[in-house]
C-alpha cells in the first residue's frame, strides 16, 4: 500500500480507468472497491492517537442498477485528472454543476455529488484537496502570536502577522500544506463558537497568555483541523479545546478534532490532532461555577448513549465515560456563553486561568 501511495494520483486514476476499460472490452463486469466509512470499520490506536480504518469494504459491480453511479464515479475521476493536469481547482459546488454537462450521469443534487467525491477520495486513499476539490466554507479564524508565511497568486512571498488584525482575524485558507509558521506561543486554544473567539480577541487574551486562538466555528473544517495539526507538530506546543458542554461539542467537534471520524477514517492520520486535550466545558464545570443550563434534548441523550456503546474513543477512556454518565444523570447541557452570568470578563480573568493551572486534570 505504501508503494501505491507514492505513485502520482493522476497515474493511479489512469491505471484504474484502464482496468475498467480492459474488463469491458473482454465482456467482463468491472468492479470498484471503496472502504466502508463508519465507526464500525475503525479502531482506536492509542499509540498513534487517531481512528484507523479496518478491512471492511464495499464492492460496486457494473450492472444495470449501478450503471449511473459507476459512470458518475468515472466522470468524477476524469474531472479530477483534468484539474490536476491544468493545475486548477473546483469547489464541491462547482463539481456538482459541472456534472450538468455529463448527460444522464449528471447529479440530481449536491449530496449525491459529495458522496461520489468521498468514494473517489477513499478509493485512492488521498484527501480531496489532492484531487483538486476544495470546500466552499473557509477553514476558520486565527488570532494571536503567530506569523504565517504564504504566497500570493503570483508566487510572491507574504508574511502575515496574526497579531495585526485589530478586532478581526486571519482566515485559514482551504489548502494549508504550503504554509510555514513562526511562533513562540505557549499553547493553542481551539474554540468552538465564533462568539467566544470574538470575546477572547476583544479582551486581548492571546497577548495576556502568549497563545494562539483558533475559531473552529462549530465542527472544524478539514482545513482548520489540518492547520491546527501542522501547528501542533511544528511548534510542539499543547492544544486545548474549549467547546460547549453537550454531546455535539464532545463528539462531533472535540472527538473529531482529536482522533478523527469514522466517515473520514482513510485520512484521519492527516486531519486530526492527537495531542489535543479537553479544557471544557465539562459537566463538573456546571457545578463548580453554578452555570445556567438547558435540558438535554432527545437527540443529545441518543448521541451520548450511542457514544458510550459504539465510539471506540469513548470506550477506551473511562474518564470520558464518567463525564458522559455525569451529564446524563444531571440531564442538562451548557453553552460556552453561560459564563457571562458572572460577567463578560469572567472567562478571561477567572475560568481560563483556573483551568490552565490544572492541565494535568484535563479530560483526554
Amino acid at each position: 500500500m505504501a508503494k501505491r501511495k507514492n505513485i502520482p494520483i493522476e497515474e493511479r486514476i489512469i491505471e484504474n480507468a484502464r482496468g475498467v476499460h480492459g474488463k469491458i472490452v473482454k465482456s467482463q463486469k468491472p468492479t470498484m472497491s471503496t472502504p466502508v466509512r463508519s465507526l464500525s470499520n475503525v479502531k482506536y490506536d492509542t499509540k498513534k492517537g487517531f481512528f484507523q480504518i479496518m478491512g471492511k469494504s464495499k464492492l460496486r459491480t457494473l450492472t444495470v442498477s449501478t450503471c449511473k453511479a459507476f459512470a458518475q464515479t468515472l466522470k468524477m475521476m476524469a474531472l479530477s485528472k483534468e484539474l490536476i493536469d491544468t493545475d486548477d481547482i473546483a469547489t464541491k459546488r462547482e463539481a456538482y454543476y459541472i456534472s450538468k454537462n455529463w448527460g444522464k450521469a449528471g447529479f440530481s443534487d449536491q449530496p449525491e455529488s459529495d458522496t461520489i467525491m468521498d468514494d473517489v477520495e477513499a478509493m485512492f486513499t488521498v484527501n480531496r484537496e489532492q484531487l483538486k476539490f476544495v470546500p466552499e466554507e473557509k477553514g476558520g479564524d486565527i488570532a494571536g502570536n503567530l506569523i504565517v508565511m504564504d504566497k500570493d497568486s503570483k508566487g510572491r512571498k507574504l508574511k502575515i502577522d496574526c497579531t495585526k488584525f485589530g478586532s478581526g482575524a486571519y482566515s485559514i485558507p482551504s489548502s494549508v500544506e504550503e504554509l510555514k509558521f513562526k511562533s513562540d506561543a505557549k499553547f493553542i486554544l481551539a474554540i468552538e463558537t465564533a462568539g467566544m473567539f470574538q470575546r477572547l480577541v476583544k479582551y486581548d487574551y492571546w497577548a495576556k497568555q502568549n497563545c494562539i486562538l483558533v475559531s473552529m466555528g462549530g465542527v472544524p473544517t478539514r482545513a482548520c483541523r489540518r492547520f491546527i495539526r501542522r501547528l501542533s507538530d511544528e511548534l510542539k506546543i499543547p492544544v486545548y479545546a474549549f467547546v460547549d458542554g453537550d454531546p455535539y461539542g464532545y463528539f462531533n467537534i472535540y472527538r473529531t478534532l482529536k482522533v478523527g471520524s469514522g466517515n473520514a477514517a482513510h485520512i484521519n492520520e492527516f486531519f486530526c490532532v492527537p495531542k489535543t486535550r479537553f479544557l471544557g466545558v465539562t459537566p463538573q464545570d456546571i457545578k463548580d461555577y453554578g452555570l445556567p443550563t438547558h435540558p438535554l434534548k432527545e437527540v443529545d441523550i441518543k448521541r451520548a448513549k450511542d457514544a458510550l456503546k459504539n465510539d471506540p474513543f469513548v470506550k477506551h477512556h473511562k474518564k470520558w465515560q464518567a463525564a458522559i454518565n455525569q451529564m446524563l444523570k444531571m440531564g442538562v447541557r451548557v453553552e460556552q456563553q453561560a459564563f457571562a452570568k458572572h460577567g463578560l470578563d469572567f472567562v478571561v480573568n477567572e475560568y481560563l486561568p483556573a483551568k490552565l493551572k490544572k492541565t494535568s486534570s484535563f479530560l483526554p
